[in-house]
């Protein structure tokens, strides 16, 4: 079940604020992003740049462990988070 899109959005704020702590993982996002610092600070209440927050976040399942905890909330608050912003919902296959 998604998560509702204000705690989402939150949840994403923490990861981009998790992920800015650390040099080599800013670095590798801001890489992938293309974002630059300044970027981050304008882009940080858009909820598709959040949804990319988290995109990137989950790329790597270590990350998401060593960010949950942090935080702390459940590894599967990350991926509940990311399907409660724009892009991240599921496709129905039935």
């Amino acid at each position: 079940m998604p998560m509702r899109r204000d705690d989402a959005e939150t949840l994403a704020l923490g990861a981009l604020g998790w992920i800015a702590s650390d040099p080599d993982r800013a670095g590798a996002f801001l890489g992938a992003s293309g974002a630059s610092v300044e970027d981050l600070r304008d882009r940080a209440a858009d909820p598709d740049f959040l949804g990319f927050v988290l995109d990137f976040l989950l790329m790597d399942e270590a990350s998401v462990l060593a960010f949950a905890e942090s935080l702390p909330c459940r590894p599967e608050d990350v991926m509940r988070a990311r399907a409660g912003l724009p892009g991240g919902d599921l496709p129905n296959w039935t």
